[in-house]
């Protein structure tokens, strides 16, 4: 790093689950930045994620709208949900968030029990996407909070899934294990003859089955017991089979257990991949194909510093992860880069070696995570301005270096 103070700041962070959006985020971070570096150059560009507020993020960078529509929550109540109709260049694509209908945060804390939740309400607005004059559905795969490999979703767009005794499965990842026929006579046209094709922005990471699948990794961060997650991917690994039997026929061929993206969203990427959804690193679906409105690289390339942040920094951070690929495509240019997060899980260290510079947690004192998540964003102005003081620091005492005899040391 330079000895002088950095005047040139890209903040680009994602949001911090369950408690603020990216646009939030990277606010509160441009405050603190300014409150230790007044005359700061700082360019603030909240990285969608497929997560929370993605669609909001994309319809406002391309000029168009969000759409209402209330549909099926994860545990089966109405929610008011929404989706996004694109505007400029991207006229003619909708985002469907699938956190907007079956997100974590749609779970209740007393109520997170992932063999039960229902992606039934992302298929509902898959629907109502469909009524719209659109060429691509574009599904932005984050911040979820069910378990059911897409199973609810398939029921909302028409496709019967039953037991060997001919009865349709009810809803959750508990029916899973139960599954054996799956009949997509019903999928409404335009998705069975790809008239309008779905892309998946993921993160490729993520697969369905086995030590790195869905049950084992998400499945206890949802409520899972130890019981429940042998369940689940028992009935994953029933799924993967039935969904590789029965896909549409240009889908033949796909590994539904551990292919890339199958995992994400709690098996959703499978789910839909039966149907023709291409599984997409949302890297590359959302920040390479000019959808969020910004060049990532050019801004990369004109800063001193870039600040990224994230919820929990932690053994995924790596897997794909927004902190993971800002410092990656910095490094590439010699751009230091520096993480702020909610938490520091375990394996936090792991992220050095993937070109984090230093890392801090945004809690200054031990608190509840209720707490933090109501002060989540004072929190994050003043670590960002901790943060930058201390580069501060840094900076004075390199130039001091630079001109002290050290010689009797």
């Amino acid at each position: 790093m330079s000895t002088a103070i950095p005047q040139h700041i890209l903040v680009a962070p994602a949001g911090f689950k369950e408690s603020l959006d990216a646009a939030v985020v990277a606010r509160a971070i441009t405050a603190g930045v300014r409150r230790a570096v007044p005359g700061a150059r700082v360019k603030a560009i909240p990285v969608p994620d497929g997560g929370e507020g993605t669609a909001a993020m994309l319809a406002e960078s391309t000029g168009g709208r969000l759409v209402p529509r209330r549909v099926t929550g994860p545990v089966g109540e109405p929610v008011d949900s929404h989706f996004a109709l694109l505007g400029g260049q991207a006229k003619g694509v909708a985002v469907v968030e699938m956190a907007a209908a079956a997100g974590l945060r749609l779970v209740p804390r007393d109520m997170r029990d992932p063999t039960v939740t229902t992606t039934y309400g992302v298929g509902e607005l898959i629907l109502a996407a469909l009524e719209h004059d659109i060429h691509t559905i574009l599904i932005g795969c984050g911040d979820s909070g069910t378990s059911d490999g897409g199973l609810g979703a398939l029921q909302a767009l028409g496709v019967r899934v039953t037991d060997a005794q001919g009865q349709e499965c009810g809803r959750g990842g508990r029916c899973l294990q139960s599954v054996a026929h799956i009949d997509m006579s019903a999928l409404p046209p335009a998705l069975r003859d790809g008239k309008v094709k779905m892309v998946m922005a993921l993160n490729a990471h993520n697969i369905l089955t086995g030590e790195r699948g869905v049950a084992r990794v998400f499945g206890p961060q949802k409520g899972a017991t130890p019981e429940q997650v042998l369940a689940l991917e028992k009935g994953f690994e029933n799924w993967a089979r039935q969904l590789s039997e029965h896909c549409l026929p240009q889908m033949r061929g796909t590994d539904f257990a551990k292919g890339g993206g199958t995992g994400a969203s709690g098996g959703l990427g499978a789910g839909l991949a039966a149907i023709g959804a291409q599984l997409v690193s949302r890297f590359e679906a959302l920040l390479d194909s000019g959808l969020a409105g910004f060049d990532l690289n050019a801004l990369l390339k004109g800063a001193d510093l870039v600040i990224t942040a994230e919820g929990a920094i932690d053994f995924q951070t790596p897997r794909g992860k927004v902190p993971a690929e800002i410092a990656q495509r910095a490094g590439q240019i010699g751009v230091p880069a520096v993480a702020l997060a909610g938490t520091l899980g375990k394996g936090a260290q792991d992220v050095y070696d993937i070109g984090i510079d230093a890392i801090a947690s945004i809690v200054p004192i031990p608190m509840s995570l209720d707490q933090a998540i109501i002060d989540g964003e004072r929190l994050l102005v003043e670590a960002a301005e901790r943060l930058m003081r201390t580069l501060i620091v840094g900076a004075s005492m390199a130039a001091r270096r630079e001109s002290v005899d050290t010689s009797a040391w």
